[in-house]
């Protein structure tokens, strides 16, 4: 038997973690792990109220060292697959089951939920213009690069066979936001088979944002991340 976990990297998740996790149906996921990064709300009283099995960061780490731990204790519960979602109820959890049957059927070792179908959907669902315009342009950046055609780069529910992480360096990894674009570089450079599914996206007030200036360094980083794979790749041919 397949035994699928999801991981919650949650920070302030109060508002939404209850949403969330009701959200994710027993039928497909065995065991829900969720990763404080030393809220300084009630996120870890609820998550103990919901019954999940909870990690404690002692100090604010970063979202990308919050996956790390993720990631790292979902490993060792023996999780064959692991799937992370944002706890701000951005993205539907229902979803779940359809990232798991790609990976259960043998299509993808990883599959990403797109947010942005198109411009229409992504900004009617609340999407500020400028993460709208910042997204396209660096997953395009991104795409070209790495000669993939990922509709997204930047979404934060993402699922991941067993191997993938065993066989990735993530531990290595920054423990601030482009964690995710370096976990996409690594996974293209083993050839893992990418899929996605569509993700509606939807912006609220409770829902977890970084602001513009931290969009901005973030977006810099990730074009250096990304430059980076290109030229070692380049200079590998």
């Amino acid at each position: 038997m397949t035994k699928t976990i999801v991981v919650l990297p949650a920070y302030n998740a109060q508002k939404t973690l209850i949403k969330t996790v009701e959200a994710i149906s027993p039928d497909w996921v065995d065991e829900i792990i969720l990763v404080d990064d030393a809220s300084s709300d009630q996120t870890v009283a609820l998550a103990k109220k919901l019954n999940l099995k909870i990690f404690l960061h002692d100090k604010n780490k970063g979202y990308g060292a919050n996956q790390k731990t993720c990631y790292k204790e979902a490993l060792k519960r023996g999780a064959d697959l692991i799937v992370m979602i944002h706890p701000d109820y951005q993205y539907d959890p229902r979803l779940i089951k359809y990232m798991v049957s790609l990976m259960e059927d043998g299509y993808c070792d990883v599959v990403l939920g797109n947010r942005i179908r198109s411009r229409k959907e992504a900004l009617a669902g609340g999407m500020p213009v400028y993460k709208y315009f910042s997204n396209r342009f660096l997953s395009l950046c991104e795409n070209i690069l790495s000669g993939y055609n990922l509709s997204e780069w930047h979404t934060g529910m993402r699922a991941y066979k067993r191997e993938v992480l065993e066989n990735i360096d993530f531990e290595n990894n920054s423990d601030d936001f482009v964690f995710d674009s370096q976990v996409l570089f690594q996974v293209i450079e083993k050839d893992y088979r990418i899929g996605e599914v569509p993700a509606p996206v939807r912006y609220f007030s409770e829902a977890s944002s970084i602001n513009f200036m931290r969009s901005l360094r973030y977006g810099l980083i990730t074009l250096w991340v990304a430059f980076k794979f290109f030229l070692k790749n380049l200079f590998k041919k």
